[in-house]
């Protein structure tokens, strides 16, 4: 397990300080004991909290393509990433790990949105595009891994917990009352409400795209 949490602000760079995404990333250090790492770069930020399974040595996130336009972090396990990677490989592209989640940058890199077409695991995701100025978020079929984020104007905000979001202060915790009644009900919250106001979760099988 391993924890993701970013924003993206098209009007804004940078989107928020160093402090301010290290704050987020103490909201699910639990989901990465092992250490926790972060970028700033014009309109992203993006946090990653580790808990290392494959590839403990260089496989920290965020992990780039080879020219440094585009950027992944991923919570989850990749299961058929050896095979993805061979054949990324004998297409030109450079590895600098040996991470299941640097297949994930290649494989947009050659195939768009259709990526997650090809990707067979639990993982909840985010895929920033430089040139494009475009966010990109991907949950897997099951939803095994959670995803939650935010959209308000120009501004994105994403987290693998509700409380990363609600910890920046951009946010009021006010409870959601359609999502509190299906809660009451059912027992649970369904996507892509959740239990508060302006609160969303990628539901299972879907892929967020946010740009200008």
């Amino acid at each position: 397990m391993c924890g993701i949490c970013g924003i993206v602000d098209l009007e804004d760079s940078p989107p928020m300080s160093v402090d301010e995404l290290m704050k987020m990333c103490k909201t699910i250090e639990h989901r990465g004991p092992d250490g926790t790492r972060t970028m700033i770069r014009n309109s992203i930020a993006l946090g990653h909290t580790r808990l290392s399974v494959i590839d403990t040595v260089t496989g920290w996130q965020p992990i780039a393509n080879e020219d440094n336009s585009i950027f992944v972090i991923l919570n989850g396990e990749i299961y058929n990433f050896q095979k993805l990677r061979k054949e990324l490989m004998d297409r030109g592209h450079q590895f600098q790990t040996t991470s299941d989640t640097e297949v994930v940058v290649h494989l947009y890199e050659e195939e768009g949105n259709a990526f997650v077409k090809r990707l067979s695991g639990m993982f909840a995701l985010a895929i920033w595009d430089e040139r494009k100025k475009r966010l990109i978020l991907a949950r897997d079929r099951i939803g095994k891994k959670p995803l939650f984020y935010s959209a308000n104007g120009s501004r994105l905000l994403f987290g693998s917990e509700v409380k990363t979001l609600i910890q920046t202060g951009l946010l009021a915790p006010n409870i959601n009352p359609t999502a509190l009644a299906s809660y009451l009900t059912y027992g649970y919250v369904a996507e892509p409400l959740s239990i508060f106001d302006g609160i969303s979760k990628v539901p299972p099988a879907h892929i967020l795209i946010y740009d200008e």
